[in-house]
């Protein structure tokens, strides 16, 4: 039986279990969070550049999220969404505020999902 590999980063969305809207799901092997529907936040605890927190957001929405938290950036891969690498000096600080802006149902954070076919092609590395 195969064992499943947990996401070393799920701590970061601790704060979300007492949100009734709170959902987890995968996505990209990784770990998305939702609130009041939103796609907010993703856990992603792999290899290199899907090793981070990545913040659902629209473009128009980077310079204010940046200037607020200057360790986020676009993600190289994903550049619609900004990313801060687990790597970075400033990680955990700037992912407990992302969650509290999440919390705080700042607009800047949080897109509607949209439904997409199950594609057995992946963009992520093994």
């Amino acid at each position: 039986m195969p064992s499943k590999i947990r996401n070393s980063l799920l701590w970061i969305f601790d704060a979300f279990e007492r949100e009734a809207t709170y959902v987890r799901k995968p996505m990209f092997g990784c770990d998305a969070a939702y609130v009041d529907g939103l796609l907010c936040l993703i856990a992603a605890d792999r290899a290199k550049p899907f090793n981070g927190l990545l913040v659902a957001t629209s473009r128009e929405q980077h310079e204010a999220l940046i200037g607020e938290f200057p360790a986020l950036r676009p993600h190289p891969v994903l550049g619609k969404w900004l990313f801060v690498p687990q790597d970075d000096a400033a990680f955990e600080d700037t992912a407990e505020q992302l969650v509290a802006l999440v919390l705080a149902r700042d607009p800047r954070v949080g897109v509607e999902p949209t439904p997409r076919k199950r594609s057995r092609k992946s963009i992520l590395p093994k």
